[in-house]
């Protein structure tokens, strides 16, 4: 049988990857930075017999901190004195405030009294990139040769470990089979290994509230639907999602930052739950959901066929999916938006996204290649059916707007939703005299939707605030225990570059960093069953605990995330207790508790 296509729409959204493609403002200083030896380049020179000249050369585009350095000796018992010039005045939004800054040349003539013997000069100091970069205070150190008290020579001191904290960056664990795929540069070992990652992430949230949006599709159709073209209409919708994942992955790897954060607002979730609300509307029968007669008759006669018109709609339908439950943040696909970013290469970064969108259509198509022999063709069971449909439908548009709900609204919307379902499932309705068995099935399942329903609205009204355990409260009052105790451990908030260096510099010990957004469902999950699980808050309690909220996704948030490489949250970072980051124990994406404590036991 030969499957409908809409080629003009494909070569509508081609011309749309294209043109996202060529448009976007690259700016490669946003991503690509040097190293801090290369960005700030250290040499010395004995200038007079008392005097040590500290050089630095600056690269364009950067700067250094006029208060950020600091000069001390160890051993030869020397006293030095360091006589900075001045820098240029500015504020600066690193750390918000007027600061002096030093870009070029820089030298540093550097007083010494009282040398009896050779002796390490440690310099310390800061500097920034002008694209957004802050790289941590380093310490470097130079040999200084004296004779009879007289400066003879000077020398970077290679041997001295304490001395290169910029060899962080390069320390990092070996490369996982992500990044050796893209790394690779092979088209077919890139489209097999991030298909294979789609196939595994079919199953997590990211793409099941998309199983019940396809599904009221095809039994929407009215009539009989067969294998082959349930498989059709679920190829045409799995199409639609993969290339607008595609072409908005593509532009937000070019642009450096994720998209999922500018979607993620309740005005625009609102929207998008609004508009499946009304979808689910026409599985109850309220209206009959198809399209405009005109389009119908364009459409038509573009394609040749009257049905090719549904093919193009569950196409768009597709992708407007993928805009709406699409954004997750898992570790393929910030592998492959990191590796956009960095070498801007469009081919390999939309094969590994198509791929992996691709492979998370997996159980869209098997739904519908079963359309045939799960749904009823016909009768007033395919009434039914489309009745479940709808019910799940208004459970995805609850599910899409719950990260910006406050928790009494959410449990109210929760339980409202369970007690009209039961309603209607019969849970107050007397049985009739000899009813089947599924009916009486149906009326227990309604009882049952009806008393959680039910404790959902008594835990909003008295305060309560799960909506997994909405009793909760009620118990912990009973027996006299603080309602907090089984709250996760409490993080430190931090809003900018400057406050997480001066955090990660003081701590003294490992450092967890989490990055963090209300609209982030997997951040919800962390917190709800990760963080508050014994295992995992036992060994939490050997790190100094920071977080990010990057919810408003303002120019501080972009900056941080931008400085560790990722595009959105979930992300935790770990640092090791001397400021350095611990890239192997990096995390991207959810983890389960189990998992989770084998990476902070890696961690510590």
């Amino acid at each position: 049988m030969h499957l409908p296509r809409p080629p003009a729409l494909l070569r509508a959204f081609a011309a749309f990857a294209a043109w996202a493609a060529l448009t976007s403002p690259v700016r490669a200083a946003d991503t690509e930075f040097l190293d801090p030896e290369q960005a700030f380049v250290l040499s010395a020179s004995a200038s007079s017999a008392s005097t040590v000249t500290v050089r630095f050369d600056i690269a364009t585009g950067y700067r250094m901190y006029r208060e950020r350095f600091a000069f001390e000796t160890e051993g030869g018992a020397a006293a030095v004195q360091a006589e900075l010039p001045p820098g240029e005045r500015k504020f600066d939004d690193t750390f918000q405030k007027e600061v002096e800054v030093h870009r070029g040349t820089l030298e540093v003539p550097v007083r010494v009294t009282g040398a009896t013997a050779p002796f390490t000069l440690k310099v310390s100091s800061q500097g920034c990139a002008d694209a957004g970069l802050c790289y941590p205070p380093q310490q470097q150190a130079l040999r200084v040769q004296v004779a009879d008290g007289r400066v003879v020579s000077v020398a970077l001191d290679a041997g001295d470990a304490a001395a290169s904290p910029p060899a962080a960056p390069v320390e990092a664990a070996p490369a996982s089979r992500i990044e050796s795929a893209l790394q690779s540069g092979n088209l077919v070992v890139v489209a097999g290994v991030f298909l294979l990652a789609g196939l595994l992430l079919s199953f997590t949230p990211c793409v099941l509230p998309m199983v019940p949006i396809l599904s009221s599709i095809i039994v929407g159709q009215g009539a009989p639907v067969s294998r082959m073209r349930g498989f059709a209409l679920a190829a045409s919708y799995c199409l639609g999602m993969a290339l607008v994942y595609t072409a908005f992955g593509v532009v937000a790897g070019l642009l450096g930052e994720g998209l999922a954060a500018s979607m993620q607002n309740p005005w625009v979730l609102g929207a998008f739950a609004t508009l499946l609300a009304l979808l689910s509307l026409s599985m109850f029968g309220f209206y009959e959901l198809q399209m405009p007669g005109f389009i119908q008759n364009k459409v038509s006669e573009a394609s040749g066929r009257l049905s090719g018109g549904k093919f193009v709609g569950v196409f768009a339908m597709g992708g407007l999916s993928a805009l709406i439950v699409g954004p997750c943040v898992a570790a393929p696909l910030a592998g492959a938006l990191v590796y956009i970013s960095r070498t801007h290469d469009v081919v390999i970064g939309g094969v590994a996204l198509f791929s992996l969108a691709c492979g998370m259509s997996a159980p869209l198509l098997l739904v519908g290649l079963s359309a045939g022999s799960l749904l009823p063709r016909t009768g007033a069971w395919m009434e039914r059916v489309k009745h479940v449909f709808g019910v799940m439908l208004l459970a995805v548009a609850l599910w899409l707007v719950s990260p910006v709900l406050p928790a009494w609204a959410l449990m109210s919307a929760t339980g409202a939703l369970l007690t009209v379902t039961a309603v209607y499932l019969g849970a107050f309705d007397r049985l009739r005299d000899g009813a089947t068995g599924m009916t009486q099935l149906f009326k227990g399942v309604g009882v049952v939707m009806a008393l959680v329903g039910a404790a959902q609205f008594v835990g909003a009204l008295s305060g309560g605030r799960d909506t997994f355990q909405p009793l909760a409260h009620l118990a912990s009052r009973g027996a006299g225990a603080p309602a907090a105790e089984a709250e996760g451990p409490a993080f430190r908030r931090v809003g900018t570059v400057a406050e997480l260096e001066q955090a990660v510099a003081t701590a003294g010990r490992p450092v967890m960093l989490d990055f963090y957004a209300d609209w982030c469902v997997s951040c919800k999950e962390y917190e709800r069953f990760v963080f508050s699980d014994d295992q995992v808050r036992q060994r939490m309690g050997g790190f100094t605990l920071l977080q990010v909220d990057v919810t408003a996704n303002n120019a501080h948030d972009k900056a941080l995330l931008k400085r560790f490489g990722l595009f959105g949250p979930p992300g935790i970072v770990f640092f090791r207790p001397d400021g350095r980051e611990n890239p192997a124990a990096r995390v991207v994406g959810y983890q389960p508790s189990h998992e989770f404590v084998r990476t902070l036991d890696a961690a510590l």
